[in-house]
């Protein structure tokens, strides 16, 4: 079932970059207007106007995320940043105008589709301090300790081993790090039952954590100082959130 589902994931997304890539033109696996339609609640119209319109169209129209965790991460010049789930770059262009040219930003996408158009993003932006890398965010192509700050946008919630993603995410962060991520989250009270009634897997919702369930996963992994954070309503008892955390600067004793 797992595997069936993380196909299920990577054919939408595939799609959806296919509609970016072919201006909007169906894809094969769904029509683009199915595939990119966002409304307020997820996608561009999350990020400030000044800050998507420094980057190029195509960038911007692949965003289906459900929040801008930039706005929380808090970046700073000279910094290592790692966007998990990368898609068409936003987040990963966004952050390497931020962190500069003595900083660093990579993405991890699973869509060879959404690789291609992220690359061709990057290219279109001038931006040279980014790397896309192919990998699952279950098993991230990093070495332990090679980044300061993970954010990710509305992809936690679609892995079907979120312990997996966590303990990856902290092996992969440097003593001291932290992230910042957005992600769909469940009211405490929601079942997971009730998340799979008022919307898909691929849509976000239904593989939503619940608030308890991500802080338990994150102090679990080894993070302190974590926080959930909702946002906006997506669905009934279903929230936008901002999920952030600390790696402690010295290991547990």
């Amino acid at each position: 079932m797992a595997d069936g589902l993380r196909e299920e994931v990577r054919a939408r997304y595939a799609a959806a970059a296919r509609a970016v890539t072919d201006g909007g033109t169906d894809g094969c696996c769904a029509p683009a207007a199915e595939v990119l339609q966002v409304d307020d609640r997820f996608g561009a119209a999350l990020y400030d106007a000044g800050s998507s319109a420094q980057l190029p169209a195509e960038a911007v129209l692949a965003s289906l995320g459900c929040g801008n965790p930039l706005a929380v991460a808090d970046l700073r010049p000279g910094e290592r940043v790692l966007d998990l789930g990368s898609g068409g770059g936003i987040d990963v262009l966004l952050s390497a105008r931020r962190v500069g040219p003595s900083g660093f930003a990579y993405g991890v996408d699973m869509t060879a589709e959404m690789l291609e158009l992220a690359r061709a993003n990057a290219a279109k932006a001038g931006v040279t301090n980014v790397e896309f890398l192919a990998g699952t965010i279950e098993e991230l192509p990093l070495p332990d300790a090679a980044v300061d700050v993970v954010i990710s946008n509305c992809v936690v919630n679609l892995s079907t081993d979120k312990p997996a993603v966590l303990a990856e995410t902290f092996r992969v962060l440097a003593p001291g790090g932290r992230i910042g991520i957005s992600d769909v989250v469940a009211e405490d009270h929601v079942t997971p039952d009730e998340r799979a009634e008022r919307g898909s897997y691929v849509g976000c919702i239904a593989g939503a954590l619940s608030r308890e369930e991500y802080l338990t996963g994150l102090a679990a992994a080894g993070f302190v100082d974590a926080t959930v954070t909702f946002t906006h309503e997506v669905a009934d008892g279903l929230h936008g959130a901002v999920v952030a955390a600390t790696k402690p600067a010295e290991p547990a004793p």
